[in-house]
């Protein structure tokens, strides 16, 4: 059996600071793999200096140099396919994935998302959990599936919402969470404990509930 560690490929669009976390996690021994790649859709973010600077190959595909979505979505198939990833990462990533690129790396494709899923998919959560008055608002990482922020969700983090905030407040205090939960997630994947099956996330062969994991 291969000694190689667990092969990860992140996808970004911009400051990397997910990204980051994963390189520090890999760096202090929390998780127990190689990112053997970090492609963004934008050039000239920091996240590609980011990965640079940690010595991780760097690859810029341009949205903008793909008029149709299908042509963008088959390059960077091939792309993370030319680099064999157990795990494609997706850390704010701002694109709307095909379902045929989404079926193709299904099971081993996952998100962050900032918001308490399934509420406030797509864009502009912070703002939205705002003015809609919540009181708690968060993070999901979940599996990807065809469905816009629709996928088995795997764990959630909570925050609190306060009267004077801004969607800035909201964002900073969503991020640190971001940061703590995604590499944890990660290592569980590659260590073989966490699955997606018939459309669930099961951890240590336990059916996840609909918020995902919860240590309670």
């Amino acid at each position: 059996m291969s000694a190689a560690k667990p092969r990860i490929c992140v996808l970004i669009s911009g400051n990397g600071s997910n990204l980051q976390a994963m390189i520090d996690a890999v760096e202090g021994g929390q998780l127990n793999a190689e990112i053997v790649a970090v492609i963004s859709n934008r050039p000239g973010v920091f996240g590609l200096e980011r990965a640079e600077k940690a010595g991780i190959p760097a690859h810029c595909l341009d949205h903008k140099d793909y008029p149709v979505r299908d042509e963008f979505d088959a390059k960077l198939q091939s792309l993370i396919d030319s680099v064999k990833p157990d795990a494609v990462v997706l850390a704010g990533f701002m694109r709307i994935l095909t379902a045929e690129f989404v079926e193709h790396f299904s099971g081993k494709l996952l998100n962050i998302h900032p918001s308490l899923l399934p509420k406030f998919k797509g864009l502009n959560t912070h703002q939205r959990a705002i003015d809609n008055g919540d009181s708690e608002h968060g993070v999901s990482v979940h599996f990807v599936t065809p469905e816009l922020d629709g996928g088995p969700v795997i764990i959630q983090s909570r925050v609190p919402v306060f009267e004077d905030d801004a969607a800035s407040d909201l964002a900073e205090r969503v991020q640190e969470q971001e940061r703590r939960i995604y590499p944890l997630v990660l290592q569980w994947f590659v260590a073989g404990r966490l699955t997606m099956k018939d459309n669930k996330a099961v951890l240590d062969d336990h059916i996840l509930p609909p918020q995902g994991y919860a240590s309670e």
